[in-house]
């Protein structure tokens, strides 16, 4: 079995252990997650769409809130000692929502948990792996989160009944509280093979605790990747809005909608690991990366034209499946692997800056301009976005091509993103 998974998964001597860490970090984490988000969207669509635009609001305040805690942590706790501290303080948050649930707030603190959740995962995945690796390994890393992201939606929709939300609350803490080992592990393959350029990684990063947020705002490159960020949250919240329109009127039982949410993960999380293990390393072969992260803009411009037209359950739950699989499968790990050319502080801070300040951002932004507004203008935003894609592509150069070149021509530095 060895030699196959080598050559499937593109892996060189001695990466295999990482991966399979990895994998079962990521599964660990989206199962988590995943069993608790049928039982947010359910809530959100008892709230209303105008309560909605109140809960992305707070959760963008929240946000900014938190940033500079996170910056100020990075500063002073070397990354064995930071990642275990954030899961660990998520674990205790969900052991005292299975004691007392309130809807608003559960929904502001899922928000903030997914995204600060999985930004940790990728900046420890892109401060442990480099450029060509990302390219080669990626995919199969984020099929760990699929197969997690499949177990979650599994549970939540067996169980939605008998174990009650307190139930799945915490089952979903025992789940989170293992990826602890997992960095462990990860932690001690990455002291036996350190990134090249990168010196003392165990250290504590320093610096100022607004580093992140400065890097992100004057650097073309990053702020490029903000632009793309902001035109992907913005539509996603769009399309949330539609979604809460048009599923409160065709399934108006909570519990019946509970069931839909996760069979509707079930399926995108399928076709997602099918997509990640087999094709997205050949994709990079194949493709350019600005293709690559062009992927979910261009389906989105042709499903918001469709369901301007056609706004029924059908178009609704096709364009969502469609555009949540290419996100997943393909422009979320080759969107990760930008982070990988640069240094090392930007890959925490900045990274965190830009996976929660301004992707909340650009939901509270949406929550007022996009709610009641055509699809229509959701596909103009969509040309915009895919200008960018390109365009972060183009900086990337060929890292998809040829490992060897690319790992000689981006090497980890500022002078050649500025």
């Amino acid at each position: 079995m060895t030699p196959l998974l080598y050559r499937v998964l593109r892996a060189q001597p001695g990466e295999l252990p990482a991966v399979a860490w990895a994998f079962a970090y990521f599964f660990l984490l989206l199962c988590s997650y995943y069993i608790l988000r049928p039982v947010r969207d359910a809530l959100a669509v008892e709230v209303g769409t105008q309560a909605l635009q109140w809960l992305f609001t707070a959760t963008f305040v929240t946000m900014l809130a938190l940033v500079p805690l996170f910056g100020w942590l990075c500063a002073r706790l070397a990354r064995a000692r930071l990642l275990p501290l954030v899961y660990g303080f998520f674990v205790l948050n969900l052991l005292f929502f299975a004691l007392s649930l309130a809807p608003m707030v559960f929904f502001v603190w899922l928000s903030v948990f997914n995204l600060f959740a999985v930004s940790v995962f990728w900046s420890f995945m892109s401060d442990i792996f480099e450029t060509p690796q990302a390219a080669r390994l990626y995919g199969a890393i984020a099929a760990g989160g699929s197969c997690g992201a499949i177990a979650g939606p599994l549970v939540a929709a067996a169980f939605s009944r008998t174990l009650e939300h307190s139930g799945l609350l915490l089952l979903s803490a025992a789940l989170l509280g293992l990826t602890i080992p997992c960095i462990a592990m990860l932690a001690r393959w990455a002291r036996a093979h350190p990134r090249s350029g990168d010196p003392a990684p165990e250290q504590p990063l320093g610096g100022s605790i607004l580093a992140g947020a400065r890097a992100a705002l004057t650097s073309p490159f990053l702020l490029a990747i903000c632009g793309y960020l902001l035109c992907y949250t913005a539509l996603s919240t769009a399309l949330y809005f539609q979604q809460v329109t048009i599923v409160k009127e065709a399934v108006p039982d909570m519990a019946e909608r509970t069931q839909l949410f996760a069979s509707v993960d079930l399926v995108v999380n399928a076709l997602t690991l099918i997509l990640q293990i087999l094709a997205f390393s050949r994709l990079t072969a194949l493709l350019s990366p600005g293709w690559l992260l062009a992927v979910v803009p261009l389906v989105s411009l042709a499903g918001f034209l469709w369901l301007g037209a056609t706004p029924t359950l059908a178009a609704l739950i096709a364009f969502g499946v469609t555009r949540r699989v290419g996100e997943f499968a393909i422009s979320k790990p080759a969107r990760e692997a930008l982070f990988t050319v640069v240094p090392r502080e930007d890959r925490y801070k900045a990274k965190s800056f830009i996976d929660t300040v301004v992707y909340r951002g650009g939901d509270a932004l949406a929550g007022w301009v996009f709610a009641g507004v055509s699809a229509f203008l959701a596909a103009g935003v969509s040309l915009g976005w895919t200008a960018i894609a390109f365009y972060l592509g183009a900086r990337m150069k060929s890292w998809t091509r040829d490992d060897a070149r690319s790992s000689r021509s981006l090497q980890p530095g500022r002078s050649g993103l500025n």
